[in-house]
């Protein structure tokens, strides 16, 4: 990365910052930071573009229409301030490649989509820290902003699920099922898989002792 794209990438950060800052949900600077942590491990591995991979990453949930009223205007204003800062066309539409396929509802739309490498090394950086440790804590952070109740034995998990299905949330355990179990094999990069196992297994540990401590 030469010193022109290291200085558009603090401006990106501050972007970033500028439109999380008020975030309660779990999608604040410090899930960016640790997503970024994490694409730089990966890409070291298996390679890609730099600047992309970083961009990619600190911008990946500007958009998010779970964090945005109106994603149309978000696209506009991150649009504008690409071109601002100098970024050219092309390097501009890869970084929103990166950031429109990100989202695991896109994926439920679009499963047989074909990325790039730099947006599948941030997709699994994002999904690793929807995972382990970390992950659990979200996912319950969330479900409580949210009101969402943490455990119902009578509603069911679901499978095959549209986007607008998954937009329909039940309960936080279910949440699991739905979506966190799955995503180890659904991450691209050997890196990402082999970080992934760990934190599987504490998850799966994690489920299995909540619902037997719920029905003592």
């Amino acid at each position: 990365m030469n010193q022109i794209e290291a200085k558009q990438l603090e401006q990106i950060k501050a972007y970033t910052e500028k439109v999380l800052l008020n975030d309660k949900t779990g999608h604040n600077m410090d899930h960016i930071y640790r997503v970024v942590r994490s694409a730089e491990k990966i890409q070291k591995i298996e390679g890609g573009n730099v600047f992309i991979v970083f961009s990619g990453a600190y911008l990946h949930d500007v958009m998010d229409d779970k964090l945005v009223s109106d994603v149309s205007l978000a696209r506009e204003s991150l649009t504008a301030f690409l071109n601002e800062i100098g970024i050219d066309r092309k390097d501009s539409q890869h970084i929103f490649e990166v950031i429109d396929h990100v989202s695991f509802s896109h994926q439920l739309e679009n499963p047989n989509e074909v990325l790039s490498l730099e947006a599948k090394i941030v997709q699994d950086a994002d999904r690793l820290d929807a995972i382990g440790a970390i992950g659990i804590g979200r996912t319950f952070y969330y479900g409580g902003r949210k009101g969402h109740a943490m455990y119902d034995p009578a509603i069911p998990a679901r499978k095959n699920m549209t986007k607008e299905d998954y937009r329909i949330n039940q309960t936080v355990i279910n949440h699991f099922y739905e979506k966190l179990f799955l995503l180890k094999d659904m991450m691209h990069t050997e890196a990402a898989k082999n970080l992934a196992e760990k934190r599987q297994q504490l998850m799966e540990l994690f489920v299995e002792d909540f619902i037997s401590d719920w029905g003592e």
